[in-house]
């Protein structure tokens, strides 16, 4: 009967000068450039890795920090009390506070709820302010966020998505590289666009969209990307559609023109020209 091979074992004449696969060939080491170039990959890799980790910490603080906030909310309406829709993380804790510490039994069971959320918070604002100190440390992130709109957590975000301007030939791949593309269905004489992709880094395409969405809803000062915008929205009669579906298709335009913008920014190490936009990354 044949015996099964162990699935731990190694056959000898695959192990390198440490145990391990050698992907150098027998009798041949890298030279000390090699060593230089491989070390300077690994730390940049991990440079990447670590701003990765710091912005989903902050992300994940945040959203727990939200998930009690509807908890929250959840049980003040057992007792009739309703919560204002629009109420910002920071005065959160000075609006429902005072409300549950009016009745005793109230504040025995929600106060340690609203203390929970309180510390996450505030993590979540500590590890917001180490973005933003590591964003104003770094050349490319200052130029990034040139752009009107351009944060430091979208520039953040941008960066680590992208980790190597080279990966991308075309400044244009960017936007089907996050997802801001819209998918196509094509049989026969068929040609139909659907929604958008939503493909690759979800942060990154959600960064670019918060973006987006504050050059085109919050920045009044006029600029050739709204500008663009705006004679694409004549053109698409997107207009009496602003406040529903024709707003996000705007503003997914927008991410999309942010994302080729970007990339070539950081490729050609210049700042944001506005009076160039027009002519095409």
């Amino acid at each position: 009967m044949k015996q099964a091979r162990n699935p731990l074992s190694i056959a000898p004449s695959r192990l390198g000068r440490h145990g391990l696969q050698s992907s150098f060939s027998p009798g041949v080491f890298p030279s000390e450039r090699h060593r230089g170039r491989l070390r300077s990959v690994r730390d940049a890799a991990i440079a990447t890795t670590v701003l990765r980790v710091l912005l989903s910490t902050r992300k994940a603080l945040l959203k727990k920090a939200m998930d009690l906030e509807n908890e929250t909310r959840g049980l003040l309406k057992i007792f009739g009390i309703r919560m204002p829709k629009t109420v910002s993380h920071g005065s959160f804790d000075g609006i429902v506070r005072p409300i549950i510490e009016m009745d005793n039994g109230l504040a025995h069971a929600l106060v340690p709820l609203l203390d929970a959320r309180v510390a996450l918070y505030e993590h979540s604002l500590e590890m917001d302010r180490r973005e933003k100190q590591a964003a104003s440390q770094d050349e490319v992130y200052l130029r990034l966020m040139t752009v009107r709109g351009v944060g430091p957590i979208a520039a953040l975000t941008f960066k680590a998505a992208v980790d190597d301007p080279a990966r991308f030939k075309r400044s244009r791949t960017l936007g089907a590289h996050f997802g801001l593309t819209p998918r196509r269905y094509q049989s026969g004489e068929h040609d139909n666009p659907g929604r958008i992709s939503k493909a690759g880094d979800s942060d990154a395409g959600a960064a670019l969209y918060a973006a987006g969405n504050a050059l085109l809803m919050r920045s009044m000062v006029q600029s050739q990307i709204k500008s663009w915008l705006m004679r694409l929205m004549r053109l698409m009669r997107l207009m009496r559609l602003m406040r529903t579906e024709g707003r996000r298709r705007a503003v997914v335009a927008v991410a999309r023109k942010l994302a080729v913008l970007l990339h070539r920014m950081w490729v050609d190490g210049t700042e944001f020209r506005p009076e160039q936009l027009g002519r095409g990354a």
